[in-house]
C-alpha cells in the first residue's frame, strides 16, 4: 500500500492511513498535537510500526529530556515488530535511534538517505529541517527542501508547508527577498501555514522593518493565535518588533498573554519566555516577578540539563533574570559535567564549543563583571550558529555583548557591533537607543 504522496506504508488499512494523514499534517502546521490522531491510527492496525515511530519522533524534537526518554522507549517496544515493517519504515526507526543516542547529524544523514529514495517522504523533510534548525546548518535548511521540492505535487495539501520550510531556509540563508517571495506564496496556497508566517516574519526582522512585522502577524493572527502551537513563539516575535520600537509595555503585555509561567508548558515556550523578559531586562524594564514565576514553572533539575546546549542557556538565563546566582552558576558546573561525560555527540559538541563559553558570559554580565562577559561572549558570537536557534533567537547575544560594552566603556566592540547592525537594517529605536548608551560610555 502507498500513502498519498506514493510513499510505501506497511499497512492495509485505509482507516489507519488516514488517521496517520491527519498526524502528519499537524506535525507540519502545529494544529494541535499529533498524539490522538496516531494513536487512533495505532489501534485501527495494532501492527502497523509508523505510527508509533512517529509518535517517538514527534516526543523526541521537543527537545526536552523527559520527552526524549519517552520516545526512546517507544523505539524499544516497536522494535521487535521491525521484521514486519518495510524497508522505509525500518529506516526511519534506524534514524530515530540515531537521534535518541545523540548523533543529531548521523540522523540527518540517515534522513537525507531517505529523500534520495522518497523525496516526498514528509516525515523525512519535516524530522530533517527540525534537526538542522536545532544544529544551525542554515544551508542545509535550505538545500534539503531545495532537493525534494520539485518532486511534489503542487495540488498536495501539504506543498504548502514544504514551501514554508524553503522559506525559512532562504531567510536563514540571508536570501531575504527570496524568503518573503516563498513565504506569502505558501500562504497564498493555504493561510493555515504558521511556518511560512513565520519565515516572513523572521525577513521583516531582519530588515528592521518592525513596523511592517507588527501589522503583518497582526494580519495573520486568527490563523495562528488559537489551536496552533506556534502561537507563543509568533507572539515573541510580536514582542521583538515592539522592542525595536522601545515599546516595552507592549513587550510585556504580549508576555503576559502567550508566554506567562501559568501559560506555559513545554521548554520551547519557556525559552521564548526567558529570552523576552532577559531583553526586557537589558533595557532596564521593570519585569516584576515574572523572572521568579518562570522559574518556579521551569523549575531547571540535573535531570534535564544537559540535552540541548540551546535550552541549557536559556534556563541559565532564567535563573540569572531571578537572581538565583548560586544556582545558576550550579547549573553551569552540571552542564559542563554532561559536556565532558555525556555520549550525545551533537549536544557534547554543542555545548562545549558554544554552550558552555556563552553560559560563563552571561554569568559574568549577571555577576557585574561587563569586560569578562564581553570576553566570553565576543570569542564565540560568530560561531554561535552551531548550537542552533535562528539568527533572531542568537542575537540575544549581541544586545548583551552591546549592554556589556555600554556598562564597562568598550567603546570599541559597542561600535563595531553597532556599526555591523546599522549595515544590515536600518537604525532603528533600537539600535538608536544602544548608539546613545555606548556613546556616553567613555
Amino acid at each position: 500500500m502507498l500513502d498519498r504522496r506514493g510513499n510505501p506504508v506497511g499497512t492495509a488499512s485505509p482507516e489507519a492511513l488516514d488517521h496517520a494523514e491527519r498526524a502528519l499534517w499537524r506535525l507540519m502546521t502545529f494544529y494541535g498535537t499529533p498524539l490522538d490522531d496516531l494513536d487512533a491510527a495505532a489501534s485501527a492496525d495494532p501492527g502497523w510500526v509508523l505510527p508509533v515511530l512517529m509518535k517517538a519522533g514527534f516526543l523526541i524534537g521537543l527537545s526536552e529530556a523527559a520527552f526524549a526518554r519517552q520516545g526512546e522507549d517507544l523505539l524499544t517496544t516497536v522494535a521487535p515488530r521491525l521484521a514486519q515493517a518495510n524497508e522505509r519504515e525500518r529506516a526511519h526507526h534506524a534514524a530515530l535511534r540515531t537521534l535518541a543516542d545523540g548523533d543529531w547529524h548521523g540522523a540527518c544523514r540517515a534522513w537525507e538517505a531517505l529523500l534520495l529514495d522518497h523525496p516526498r517522504d514528509a516525515l523525512a523533510l519535516q524530522w530533517a529541517h527540525l534537526h538542522d534548525f536545532y544544529r544551525g546548518d542554515a544551508l542545509s535548511l535550505r538545500q534539503r527542501v531545495a532537493r525534494v521540492l520539485p518532486e511534489w505535487d503542487p495540488t498536495d495539501p501539504l506543498y504548502p508547508h514544504v514551501l514554508a520550510m524553503l522559506a525559512f531556509g532562504l531567510e536563514e540563508s540571508n536570501l531575504h527577498a527570496q524568503a518573503e517571495e516563498t513565504g506569502r506564496r505558501a500562504l497564498e496556497a493555504d493561510p493555515k501555514a504558521p511556518w511560512a508566517v513565520h519565515a516572513v516574519a523572521h525577513v521583516m526582522e531582519m530588515q528592521g522593518r518592525f513596523e511592517d512585522g507588527a501589522r503583518w502577524l497582526e494580519r495573520w493572527r486568527p490563523e495562528w493565535v488559537e489551536g496552533n502551537g506556534f502561537a507563543v513563539h509568533l507572539a515573541w516575535h510580536q514582542a521583538l518588533f515592539a522592542l525595536e520600537a522601545l515599546d516595552t509595555r507592549t513587550a510585556l503585555a504580549l508576555h503576559d498573554a502567550h508566554m506567562a509561567a501559568a501559560k506555559t508548558t513545554i521548554t520551547l515556550e519557556r525559552l521564548d519566555a526567558a529570552a523576552l523578559l532577559w531583553r526586557l531586562h537589558l533595557l532596564d524594564a521593570d519585569v516584576g516577578s515574572r523572572w521568579h514565576e518562570l522559574v518556579a514553572a521551569w523549575n531547571p533539575s540535573h535531570e534535564s540539563v544537559g540535552h540541548y546546549a540551546f535550552n541549557d542557556l536559556h534556563a541559565l538565563i532564567a535563573l540569572l533574570g531571578a537572581g538565583e546566582i548560586d544556582r545558576a552558576r550550579e547549573w553551569l558546573r552540571l552542564a559542563a559535567v554532561h559536556a565532558d561525560a555525556s555520549k550525545a555527540a551533537t549536544n557534547r559538541e554543542m555545548a562545549r564549543t558554544v554552550g558552555l563559553p556563552l553560559m560563563r558570559g552571561f554569568v559574568a554580565f549577571a555577576r557585574g563583571h561587563p569586560a569578562e562577559a564581553i570576553e566570553q561572549l565576543y570569542a564565540v558570537r560568530a560561531s554561535a550558529h552551531r548550537f542552533g536557534g535562528s539568527h533572531a533567537q542568537r542575537d540575544l547575544i549581541d544586545q548583551t555583548l552591546i549592554a556589556a560594552a555600554a556598562r564597562s566603556g568598550d567603546r570599541r566592540v559597542g561600535r563595531a557591533l553597532l556599526n555591523e547592525r546599522r549595515a544590515m537594517k536600518p537604525a532603528t529605536p533600537l539600535t538608536q537607543h544602544w548608539t546613545a548608551r555606548v556613546g556616553a560610555a567613555s
